[in-house]
């Protein structure tokens, strides 16, 4: 690899291209004299529109970027950590070289009336493909009526628009890298509608021999941001969780570095509910995460995964 040119490969959607322009500004702002160039590829999961768990789940959407990496191809991959699978290491030969600083780990409401999630009528159809957000649904607004829907932001937007379904939950995050906040009707707090693992973190991947890129990456890495991401990682590493599997959870680092973890295991139709809260104070993140992994595994959360199909 020149030293003055860095290959990004991602996945090719108008988000996964968004976040990579902010991977090459924070970097072009620290290393100036550092040129990047961009590889998009098309990934299974984004030209599978079924269910993820007969394309090998979440890993559908990092396959081919992981490839890429591998084969010399590109230098540096961007990834959503919601997306990269815990239950496995990374690919042989990579490592992460930095998480950024977390986006908004939030969910929003779309509806175009503009009623917020409580006020919606019973039978409205919310599109969402998400087995995470469908089971606390289905606990807290039972009346409401899940409609699968997968593809990009920009192609659920549209989706919506022509009646396919009367509202949407996406994240936060995605919205605003697509410049598309302008939709919201209502943000949902995180514990009203717990997130993903890792929701709003890009992490950077390299080859781990490519010690000079990793140095240079390691720069853009946000501390708390690393911290938490290890605590929810693990968490789920620990509790061998599947893309069909309603897990949700996240980690917050306080002004004091105080780190805590809240986590929730759900059936798919949320009939049950498992959930967990500790507080590692400046204890290993690593820790945290088996801890509060062992306390919902006490609660029954291997039997509620494992009797889920995938």
């Amino acid at each position: 690899m020149p030293s003055d040119l860095i290959r990004i490969v991602s996945r090719d959607s108008p988000m996964a291209l968004a976040q990579v322009e902010r991977v090459r500004t924070e970097l072009a702002t620290l290393h100036p004299d550092v040129k990047t160039t961009v590889l998009p590829v098309r990934t299974t999961g984004d030209k599978w529109m079924g269910d993820l768990a007969k394309v090998e789940g979440k890993g559908a959407f990092t396959k081919e970027v992981d490839a890429a990496l591998l084969a010399g191809e590109a230098d540096l991959a961007v990834h959503c950590v919601k997306d990269v699978p815990a239950d496995r290491p990374l690919p042989a030969g990579t490592v992460f070289a930095a998480f950024l600083k977390r986006d908004d780990i939030r969910d929003a409401l779309i509806h175009p009336g503009g009623l917020t999630l409580d006020e919606l009528p019973a039978g409205t159809r919310i599109g969402t493909s998400s087995v995470r957000r469908t089971a606390q649904l289905a606990a807290s607004h039972p009346h409401l009526d899940c409609v699968p829907m997968r593809g990009n932001a920009n192609r659920r937007l549209e989706k919506l628009a022509v009646g396919e379904t009367d509202a949407l939950l996406l994240a936060v995050a995605g919205l605003k890298r697509i410049d598309r906040t302008d939709v919201i009707t209502e943000i949902l707090s995180a514990e009203t509608m717990m997130p993903p693992i890792g929701a709003g973190v890009l992490a950077l991947q390299c080859r781990e021999g490519d010690t000079d890129l990793i140095d240079l990456i390691s720069d853009l890495g946000h501390h708390d941001t690393f911290r938490e991401t290890q605590a929810e990682r693990m968490f789920l590493h620990v509790l061998q969780g599947h893309c069909n599997s309603p897990i949700a959870g996240f980690a917050r680092a306080g002004a004091s570095g105080e780190l805590s973890l809240r986590a929730s295991v759900f059936s798919p139709d949320g009939k049950v509910m498992l959930h967990a809260h500790e507080w590692a104070g400046r204890l290993d993140p690593a820790t945290l995460g088996t801890s509060v992994a062992v306390a919902l595994l006490r609660q029954g959360a291997r039997e509620l995964i494992d009797g889920i199909a995938h």
